[in-house]
């Protein structure tokens, strides 16, 4: 029996994607408004606490657009944009570059991605309390606020053999590991076909430095969200499939709950 529930479940779970995602594609279809049914979460965690494997998945389940700040930097500089243009220039001269213009590329990809009708995750930002509250009010002025801030908790010493052995498709920011997550064809995404990398900072040493700046600036950040009521903590140590059912856990119990399917009804009697 428990095979079989298993695979029921599974089945339930698929049916659920599917028919919200009919339905945010309808509305969208129609011009009726998205705003119950979107998401706005930020991701919260260290290098290598599963930002990247979780956050595709997500995107998927519920239509939503994914902005990873560096992939969206890199992308706006391609492109060259006016923020692209604007940040490129900082970067070249050895600068950060500032809030403004990275919640200028937020806001213009909440504008202009039609992914991002249906809400969107933001992983990689705000990394400080400045930057939250900067946030928060581009939101304010959209009459938008975030539903959900997710840290992801995962003990340091953990992080060194998930890190070094991280894999990533550039494009589309999807993450691999060699041992944990590994890809169907070996340095290829499962889904393009397309070579996969391993980013130059993956390495031990720099990864020390990058914890010691994340815990640094990350506690203010949680401690922010903490007290919007918005923030929930998840064990990131657990293998990908448990964080992902734990993540649904606590998304979807901010969701509406008055959409019901009929389909997902049959399956389980229920009404």
């Amino acid at each position: 029996m428990g095979i079989v529930e298993d695979e029921l479940k599974h089945l339930k779970d698929v049916v659920t994607g599917l028919e919200s995602r009919i339905k945010r594609l309808e509305q969208r279809g129609t011009g009726a408004s998205p705003s119950t049914e979107e998401i706005r979460m930020i991701l919260i965690g260290p290098p290598g606490a599963g930002k990247g494997t979780q956050a595709p998945k997500l995107k998927e389940r519920f239509s939503c657009c994914h902005l990873a700040t560096g992939d969206m930097l890199r992308s706006q500089v391609a492109k060259k944009t006016p923020l692209g243009r604007e940040a490129k220039k900082i970067m070249d001269q050895g600068g950060l570059v500032s809030d403004d213009i990275m919640i200028g590329m937020i806001k213009e990809e909440l504008n202009n991605n039609k992914e991002c009708l249906g809400g969107f995750i933001l992983d990689g930002f705000p990394r400080t309390v400045p930057q939250a509250e900067g946030l928060d009010a581009m939101l304010r002025q959209r009459n938008k606020n975030l539903h959900h801030a997710v840290e992801l908790q995962i003990d340091d010493s953990l992080l060194v053999e998930r890190i070094t052995g991280r894999l990533v498709h550039p494009a589309s920011g999807r993450s691999y590991h060699r041992t944990f997550n590994p890809p169907k064809e070996a340095m290829k995404d499962d889904v393009t076909g397309e070579p996969l990398i391993q980013r130059s900072d993956d390495n031990a040493e720099a990864l020390q430095k990058r914890l010691a700046v994340y815990h640094q600036q990350t506690a203010p950040v949680v401690h922010y969200y903490q007290k919007t009521g918005i923030w929930k903590g998840l064990d990131a140590s657990q293998e990908p499939g448990q964080v992902w059912k734990n993540m649904l856990q606590i998304v979807e119990a901010g969701q509406s709950k008055g959409h019901g399917s009929t389909i997902l009804s049959r399956i389980t009697g229920s009404n």
